[in-house]
C-alpha cells in the first residue's frame, strides 16, 4: 500500500518554509512530508478505530527495575507517527534518519509502510513502500541501503523468506536472495560487511516456535551461509554489534509468557557464543540501541493471554543500560509511555522511540514518539 497518495492532501497543508526546511535534509529523491497523527492509539480488532486507554489497560504499565541507579536522563515528546503502529520489528538509522518498515496499522497486520523520521526537522516522511506487506520484519542499514528480511504475513505468524534492499539514493526497493529458511521477529545486524540474521520464529504457523538459526548474508555475492546458532532459541530479542562481536539480549521462548533475561555474545573469530551479565528485567519486544558506548534497552512486554484475556500483563517502561567494559547494568529514567514492539534508534545525542503496542499483545497500536537523552 502506497501511503503517498493517502497523505497527499495533508502534505499540501504544509507551508512553503516548512517544505524548504525538510528539503534541506533530504538524501536522494524528495520524500513526501507526512502529518503527525492526532490520534495516539488505534484498536487493531476494531478496524483501526481510535482507541482510548482504559484504567485496566493503563494498569499494565510497569517501570520497576532492580538495577543500580545510573544518571537518570530525561524523556521528551517528539512528532507523533503519522499512523498508530506496532510490530514493525524495530527500526534502523541511516544518514541521520530513522526508517520504520511494515507492521500493524489501520486494522491490518500486513502493512507495507515505510516511514522515515528526520530528527533535524522533527518531521516524518513517506518513502517507497515495501514490495509486500508484513509485520515483524527484521531491518538493518549499511552503506546507503536498508535491508528488510522475512516477517509474518498473518498476526505474528505465517512467516516468509522474502528479502529486500532499499536504495536510499533512488528511493527504490529491489529483491535480493531469499532467506535460506522463512522466519519473522529475527534480529539483523551488520558485522565486517556482512549481515547476520539471528533467532526469530518460524512455521508451522499454528505452532510459531522460536528458532536459534544464525545465517549470514554477503551483499557482494548475494549469498547466504550458516554460522553457529544462538545457544537458546528465541525471538523478539535486542541485538547490537560492538567491538567486533554481536550481543543478543532478552527475548522470548515462543511467547511473552516465557521471557528471558539471557545475554549472549557472538565471537566471530571462534564462531562461538559466550554468556554475559543478564538483562535486569526479563522481557521481549524491547528496543535496543548503542548510545554513549552503552547498550540501552527500553520497553517490552510480558504476561499471559488466556483465550485472548490478559493475565499478569505487563507493558514495560524500564530504561536499562549495559556497559560492555565492566559487564554491568544500571537503570535510568523510565519511558513516559511504556510500549513494546517499538521503533528505536540512536541519532546524535538522543534515543528516539516511536510507535509500539500500548497493551499486552497486538490489540492496540500507538503513534506516541518520545526521545531520551542523558545530556
Amino acid at each position: 500500500m502506497n501511503r503517498r497518495h493517502l497523505m497527499g492532501a495533508s502534505a499540501a497543508l504544509l507551508t512553503a518554509p516548512a517544505l524548504a526546511q525538510t528539503a534541506a535534509h533530504q538524501h536522494g529523491p524528495s520524500l513526501r512530508p507526512m502529518t503527525p497523527s492526532t490520534v495516539p492509539y488505534n484498536n487493531l480488532f476494531q478496524g483501526g478505530a481510535p482507541h482510548h486507554m482504559t484504567p485496566q489497560q493503563e494498569a499494565q504499565r510497569f517501570i520497576d527495575s532492580n538495577a543500580p541507579a545510573g544518571t537518570p536522563g530525561r524523556w521528551v515528546p517528539r512528532a507523533a507517527m503519522p499512523i498508530p503502529r506496532s510490530e514493525m520489528a524495530w527500526a534502523t538509522a541511516l544518514d541521520g534518519r530513522m526508517h520504520v518498515v511494515g507492521g500493524y496499522g489501520e486494522g491490518q497486520v500486513n502493512r507495507a509502510y515505510h516511514t522515515v523520521y528526520d530528527p533535524a526537522a522533527d518531521r516524518w516522511l513517506d518513502a517507497a513502500p515495501l514490495p509486500r506487506g508484513a509485520n515483524h520484519v527484521a531491518v538493518v542499514a549499511e552503506a546507503g541501503r536498508v535491508y528488510a528480511l522475512g516477517g509474518f504475513i498473518e498476526q505474528n505468524r505465517l512467516c516468509d523468506n522474502k528479502a529486500f534492499v532499499y536504495e536510499a539514493a533512488a528511493d527504490r526497493w529491489r529483491e535480493i536472495a531469499s532467506l535460506p529458511r522463512p522466519r519473522g521477529a529475527a534480529a539483523a545486524v551488520f558485522l565486517d560487511g556482512k549481515l547476520h540474521l539471528i533467532g526469530g520464529a518460524s512455521d508451522p504457523a499454528p505452532e510459531r516456535a522460536s528458532v536459534s538459526w544464525h545465517e549470514v548474508y554477503d551483499p557482494a555475492a548475494d549469498k547466504w551461509e550458516l554460522r553457529r546458532p544462538l545457544p537458546a532459541a528465541r525471538d523478539h530479542v535486542g541485538c547490537v554489534t560492538w567491538n567486533g562481536s554481536i550481543h543478543v539480549i532478552g527475548g522470548r521462548f515462543n511467547t511473552f509468557q516465557y521471557n528471558t533475561d539471557m545475554h549472549h555474545v557472538y565471537l566471530p573469530a571462534r564462531d562461538s557464543w559466550e554468556e554475559r551479565a543478564p538483562l535486569p528485567t526479563a522481557r521481549s519486544g524491547h528496543g535496543m540501541v548503542i548510545y554513549r558506548d552503552r547498550f540501552f534497552c527500553m520497553g517490552g512486554e510480558g504476561g499471559i493471554l488466556e483465550n485472548g484475556v490478559p493475565r499478569d500483563a505487563k507493558v514495560f517502561g524500564q530504561m536499562e543500560s549495559y556497559d560492555p567494559a565492566t559487564n554491568t547494568w544500571q537503570k535510568h529514567a523510565p519511558m513516559i509511555t511504556p510500549r513494546h514492539a517499538v521503533a528505536a534508534v540512536a541519532i546524535g545525542d538522543w534515543v528516539y522511540v516511536a510507535g509500539g503496542g500500548a497493551v499486552l499483545g497486538g490489540a492496540v497500536q500507538s503513534a506516541v514518539h518520545e526521545a531520551f537523552t542523558l545530556g
